[in-house]
């Protein structure tokens, strides 16, 4: 079976240009809607993921309308071929899964993406390595002062809770595990002043 996906971001936009393309292309049923791209919690397109079976084929206008990131276009791709499906794509050739040239194509785009990734992560922990090596700890700058820290530890010592600690000095939840973990070395010069 063939199925088509339309999307567009708001309910003022028309839907109809994506749908005659989704027509022409033979699609048998056509799942569309009007919501944002930025999230992944799309009714219909949930709803197609849990119908499709091996052998049927999903056709979208452009990739704008299935993702806003590579990283979610991967994920989705992943789940309709690990059910036996297909994507393609009218405007980006390329995405054509139907096709041993546009399987081994999005192959390497992965391929790519991934490498990209951990190239990333490697810099990343090259840097966090040299600025330990230089007595920088990582992560975000701590926005507490010595002594709000102080303040903040003896405050939880007395009986309060971690979210009213967090309401009261203004923190997130990982700055108070940080602190309550044995990072206030790193921001008071004394552990015994604490």
């Amino acid at each position: 079976m063939i199925y088509g996906y339309a999307r567009v971001s708001t309910q003022d936009q028309n839907l109809d240009r994506q749908i005659d393309q989704l027509l022409k292309s033979e699609c048998k049923v056509i799942y569309k809607e009007k919501i944002t791209g930025a999230t992944m919690n799309r009714t219909e397109l949930k709803k197609l993921l849990g119908i499709i079976q091996k052998g049927d084929t999903i056709v979208i206008p452009d990739l704008t309308r299935l993702s806003r990131s590579t990283k979610d276009l991967f994920e989705l791709v992943e789940i309709i071929e690990k059910k036996g499906a297909s994507i393609k794509s009218l405007k980006e050739t390329w995405l054509n899964t139907t096709t041993p040239d546009g399987r081994m194509f999005f192959t390497i785009m992965a391929a790519l993406s991934q490498f990209e990734k951990d190239l990333i992560s490697q810099r990343t922990r090259e840097g966090l390595a040299a600025a330990k090596q230089r007595g920088h700890i990582g992560g975000r700058q701590q926005k507490l002062t010595d002594n709000e820290i102080r303040l903040l530890i003896q405050f939880h010592d007395e009986g309060n809770s971690m979210n009213e600690c967090i309401k009261k000095f203004n923190i997130s939840k990982s700055t108070f595990y940080h602190i309550k973990k044995g990072y206030r070395d790193a921001y008071c010069n004394n552990k015994n002043n604490i």
